[in-house]
């Protein structure tokens, strides 16, 4: 039992290494096998990807008043500069690879994840804000996100406004509301406590395994075309570099201009992490497995950059403790 445990939990636990893998193995296998049939299964597996995440999320957070500044600073970044940084990034690289471009715009308006709770935990950032500023985003980055990918990839590959809003329902507000249902069902079987020390910990081991099989969907299908241009690859990684590059240096001095350490450190988890799980299942659905394949890069950066950077800021103090006031 303790081994099977073992094996269910360790994608999760092991990102960095997982993802290289699984990409990988849908290289080759899409190599080798024509793997096509498994578009129709990518719905469901963005579904079951979504649907653990939102097993006690906080909606009522969304709604009351504290932590203004942190939020709205936050807000500002992400549904303002960052999809603007990646509008610029597209038309300057991305022109030629329309898929990859509604990729890039996908993850630049999908902000925060269950990842900017648990980095901010981690570097003893403002943990309630970050709970705010994870539901708020999630709500507002949903229905934004139709009319903001009709403004900037609109010209280059057709966005289907109603479509999109169907599948934002079938893979945020569906899962929410279930997950809420679940919560509740669960909480009258056992405490709260039972729950996040016995039953919690197994939602993000289930919802990185559907995450790979659609990684693995989305690459094996396109493996030839890919393998054949390199450059891609390439290309992708560059923008995505600098994407990440350009959102932690904007975060980084907005924090340091305005903000506490507590707090600096929440915006800049707050707007660097983005909802690649949910940025990825809307990407291959909506747009197929080239604008898939960004997202599935983004996935390697962002983790190893988040831990890299937690590092790098405590080492070099880039953040006051206490913010002093000037008259």
């Amino acid at each position: 039992m303790n081994t099977l445990k073992r094996f269910f939990l360790w994608p999760s636990n092991n990102l960095t290494t997982v993802i290289p893998i699984v990409l990988g193995l849908g290289f080759l296998t899409g190599y080798v096998y024509d793997t096509s049939f498994l578009k129709q299964y990518i719905l469901l597996a963005t579904f079951l990807m979504i649907f653990p995440t939102m097993i006690g999320f906080k909606l009522k957070e969304a709604f009351d008043l504290s932590h203004a500044k942190v939020l709205l600073t936050t807000v500002v970044i992400n549904f303002a500069i960052i999809p603007l940084i990646a509008y610029f990034l597209g038309l300057t690289f991305l022109t030629g690879e329309p898929q990859m471009f509604a990729g890039l715009a996908i993850a630049s308006l999908l902000p925060t994840s269950g990842m900017t709770i648990s980095w901010t935990m981690l570097h003893k950032g403002n943990v309630p804000a970050a709970v705010k500023i994870t539901a708020v985003s999630l709500l507002t980055g949903s229905l934004l996100a139709p009319w903001y990918l009709l403004a900037m990839v609109g010209k280059l590959v057709q966005v289907d406004v109603k479509q999109t809003f169907l599948t934002i329902s079938v893979i945020v507000f569906i899962p929410l509301i279930l997950g809420n249902i679940t919560h509740k069902f669960l909480m009258t079987r056992m405490t709260q406590e039972q729950f996040q020390k016995k039953v919690k910990p197994f939602f993000p081991a289930l919802s990185v395994w559907a995450m790979l099989f659609v990684i693995f969907s989305s690459i094996s299908m396109k493996a030839r075309m890919i393998i054949s241009n390199p450059t891609v690859i390439f290309t992708g990684l560059i923008v995505l570099s600098v994407f990440y590059l350009l959102n932690y240096l904007i975060s980084t001095l907005t924090g340091r201009a305005l903000m506490d350490r507590k707090d600096a450190i929440t915006v800049v988890y707050g707007t660097v992490m983005r909802n690649l799980s949910l940025a990825l299942g809307l990407a291959v659905t909506t747009f197929g497995p080239k604008a898939g394949l960004i997202v599935t890069l983004a996935f390697i950066l962002q983790v190893q950059s988040a831990a890299w950077y937690g590092k790098i800021s405590e080492k070099l103090g880039f953040f006051r403790e206490k913010l002093v006031k000037t008259s």
